[in-house]
């Protein structure tokens, strides 16, 4: 058997593959089952910012109904930390008890940074890294493009500021310059850079007239975006990439990888196949290792990188003049 074990962010994983921030992440029951099945680490269920926000709002009513000083920041300070936040520090240090892989606090980031403040507890709790969920909407038309951007910076060295486990940025491909951005997140001193988050897509019932989900799990077609980008930033940014999106089966792991990817996200494959598929999209990598006389992911990893590449145009603009121009395709 292949050597499946890798490093990310300085955690040493028994996989390459993590289990993405979802249900599955969410007791600490389904986190050792993940583990029996072979993930290298977990993303917990991400608590929300809203949530956080939600519990402000309801305490400083509170506050205020009882008489009480809300400026007197020592009560308050004790007082803010509601039963959702308990909750998520309970499951991070049950999690930590109980199995071995590493253990990955997650948070959905809107614009507040009311609850930067939390990221030393989930450290204090047991979790081996943080992952934040850049979740800043590009729909927002209330800030321009700089301002947007600029916060995914101004939410990095603030928690950078709390925290010395390592820190990742999951983000979008929403930035009107997506490469530069990457490229200068990753020197803030993130050590980790997801790409990419998936946002909710809405559809319209018109015979009922409401709003819907639509595609709430990725399809193996999506796999391409990310892996155009891993390819390209590998080499090229100052911190570990994890793939996101569309990875289903073990050949898709050995494209990020071999793109340059350190790690890979998986949600979607798990929820459609049963959490059993991650040992097979694993065995699917082991055997294709082995065909190919691999028998450690350092021997692979990045070789398909546009920095590696012999035809670093293939990865950009010319692949679609291409296969769209009025020519005969070669």
């Amino acid at each position: 058997m292949a050597d499946l074990s890798t490093e990310y962010m300085g955690l040493q994983l028994q996989s390459p593959v993590i289990v993405g921030s979802c249900g599955l992440t969410g007791t600490v029951s389904r986190v050792q089952e993940l583990e029996e099945h072979g993930a290298g680490a977990v993303v917990l269920k991400s608590i929300f910012e809203e949530e956080i926000l939600l519990e402000h709002s309801e305490l400083m009513a509170e506050v205020a109904a009882r008489g009480y000083d809300a400026d007197a920041y020592e009560y308050y300070d004790q007082e803010i930390r509601g039963e959702k936040l308990a909750q998520y520090t309970r499951l991070i240090s049950e999690c930590r008890d109980q199995v071995s892989i590493p253990i990955i606090a997650s948070v959905n980031c809107m614009y507040s940074y009311e609850w930067t403040s939390f990221a030393k507890e989930f450290e204090t709790a047991g979790a081996n890294a943080l992952e934040l969920n850049m979740f800043f909407m590009p729909s927002d038309l209330s800030r321009s493009c700089q301002e947007q951007e600029q916060l995914y910076f101004d939410v990095a060295e603030k928690v950078r500021r709390q925290v010395s486990i390592p820190v990742a940025l999951k983000i979008s491909y929403h930035f009107s310059n997506l490469g530069h951005s990457i490229i200068a997140l990753s020197r803030t001193g993130i050590r980790g850079l997801v790409l990419f988050n998936r946002f909710y897509t809405p559809d319209f019932d018109i015979e009922n007239m409401r709003v819907v989900s639509r595609n709430v799990f990725s399809s193996p077609a999506e796999l391409g975006t990310s892996l155009r980008w891993v390819a390209m930033m590998a080499g090229r940014v100052s911190c570990d990439l994890a793939a996101s999106t569309g990875v289903h089966d073990g050949h898709a792991i050995a494209k990020q990888l071999l793109a340059g990817a350190k790690a890979v996200q998986v949600v979607s494959a798990l929820y459609q196949n049963g959490i059993e598929h991650l040992g097979v999209m694993l065995e699917q990598l082991d055997r294709w290792m082995t065909a190919h006389s691999f028998y450690g992911i350092d021997q692979f990893q990045g070789q398909m990188s546009q920095a590696h590449s012999d035809n670093p145009s293939a990865y950009e603009r010319v692949q679609f003049m291409r296969y769209s121009g009025t020519g005969p395709a070669d």
